[in-house]
């Protein structure tokens, strides 16, 4: 438990931002999650609208460094490489 002023003020902010953090990183799986789902029901349109708004929230949640940078880029790689694949018209 803090004692200094500072520490329990730095405890609060943590908690605050901890719990923006999961919300965020929540978001961002489901939204991954969707994209996924339409890939393999075979909706290659609703695969790039979800696509479009997964790789926007993680190309922010890269920037505000709540995963990094290269985390994201490495999964917007993957998803865009199953989209493609499924307009190829090869399974996974």
């Amino acid at each position: 438990m803090p004692n200094t002023r500072s520490a329990k003020k730095r405890l609060r902010q943590n908690i605050v931002r901890r719990t923006r953090n999961r919300s965020i990183k929540k978001a961002l799986r489901t939204q991954c999650r969707k994209v996924r789902e339409a890939v393999r029901d075979g909706d290659l349109e609703q695969a790039e609208t979800e696509f479009r708004a997964a790789a926007k929230r993680l190309d922010r949640a890269g920037a505000r460094n709540i995963i990094h940078r290269n985390a994201a880029a490495r999964t917007k790689s993957r998803l865009s490489g199953a989209i493609r694949l499924a307009k190829q018209g090869i399974s996974q």
